[in-house]
């Protein structure tokens, strides 16, 4: 029981991390790797940006309706 919980409670380790991108280099090959990982940044980049953009829009569209007045 004492090793099961050693090896699957909190953070992953470094042998861990060594087994995953061990795995991962056999899937997808030394050339295929920096591409991916590219890739997963500008995903990472991009989904951030519209985030605030649409903060920023929500900000604007609650702002406008505010200012109208309610027709009678």
């Amino acid at each position: 029981m004492n090793a099961y919980m050693a090896l699957f409670t909190g953070r992953p380790g470094v042998a861990e991390l060594i087994v995953v991108l061990v795995i991962l280099l056999l899937l997808f090959g030394a050339k295929r790797l920096p591409e991916l990982s590219r890739s997963i940044g500008r995903s990472i980049n991009e989904f951030k940006k519209g985030k605030s953009e649409g903060g920023e829009e929500n900000e604007i569209e609650s702002g406008e309706e505010k200012d109208e007045k309610p027709e009678s």
